[in-house]
């Protein structure tokens, strides 16, 4: 018994030496909140009704525990893996000094493509609550209306498993005043009135009008699900924590035409360093 499962877990390990992939970047990067540390080097993610495990293997190598298969026709898209994440770096102007910092403190951070639903809810969520209690929400919701996956993990519920919830359940899932937004999203995506899949084919500003329509959205929240879903990576939310990054550094005016095309990347750098480097602001 012992042997197999040892021969189940090396068959299951794809190894691969990647550039600019940090899981700790990614994870606290605020694009995703099913993203989480299980000891020193090894991250799971519950992402598109499956569980993966990375563990860090030293020298630029990690191991995903998946199959071969899964990790080319599943986890490359997911993670990003074919974009060349260096020439963004390399676009950042020298004499902007904080953003070079914030850049090389970053360069961990690949966009990732989420699936839509899933993105959409949570990030009505996280309308004026921290990330914790953003993840705190989104693990009760999944845990009350999602499928099982296995080790007490479940899948982010379905549309119609949403709608159909009783409202107090929702609402026991710390959702306060977004439970309405919540729900109403999920009924209408359920009804098919709009098909996220299908919004993948409309340009960046034909997507942005659909995203805020949606009842509880706004401009910043439909930008990230176009970012962190769609991988329009023009999108620019600006959150809190933006905003005080461009107050301080930049005037109150963040060059946005310096980026044109890739401004969501210079975000991410943007955010992750705000918050948790040494350009922390708080």
């Amino acid at each position: 018994m012992t042997l197999k499962i040892i021969l189940y877990t090396i068959i299951c390990m794809v190894i691969k030496s990647l550039d600019n992939f940090d899981p700790r970047s990614i994870a606290e990067s605020g694009q995703c909140f099913r993203m989480n540390r299980l000891n020193d080097r090894t991250w799971r993610v519950i992402a598109l009704g499956k569980v993966l495990d990375i563990t860090e293997l030293g020298a630029g190598r990690f191991g995903f525990d998946t199959a071969e298969k899964d990790f080319n026709n599943i986890w490359k898209n997911y993670f990003d893996l074919e974009t060349d994440y260096s020439a963004f770096i390399s676009a950042v102007p020298p004499e902007d000094e904080f953003l070079k910092k914030a850049a090389a403190f970053g360069r961990g951070i690949r966009i990732l493509r989420q699936e839509p639903f899933e993105t959409l809810i949570t990030f009505i969520i996280s309308q004026r609550k921290n990330i914790p209690a953003i993840k705190k929400s989104v693990e009760l919701l999944s845990g009350r209306l999602g499928k099982r996956l296995g080790d007490s993990c479940f899948s982010f519920p379905s549309a119609e498993a949403i709608a159909g919830a009783d409202p107090a359940l929702l609402a026991g899932c710390s959702l306060g005043y977004r439970t309405e937004y919540v729900q109403k999203a999920a009924q209408r995506v359920a009804d098919g009135e709009i098909s996220l899949s299908e919004l993948c084919k409309l340009n960046d500003e034909e997507l942005r009008d659909r995203l805020l329509s949606f009842y509880g959205v706004g401009t910043k929240v439909a930008n990230c699900v176009m970012l962190f879903s769609y991988h329009r990576i023009a999108a620019f939310p600006v959150d809190v924590w933006i905003g005080r990054v461009i107050d301080r550094y930049y005037s109150g005016r963040f060059p946005l035409e310096k980026y044109e095309g890739f401004a969501g990347i210079i975000q991410q750098y943007m955010f992750y360093y705000g918050r948790l480097g040494s350009g922390s602001i708080q």
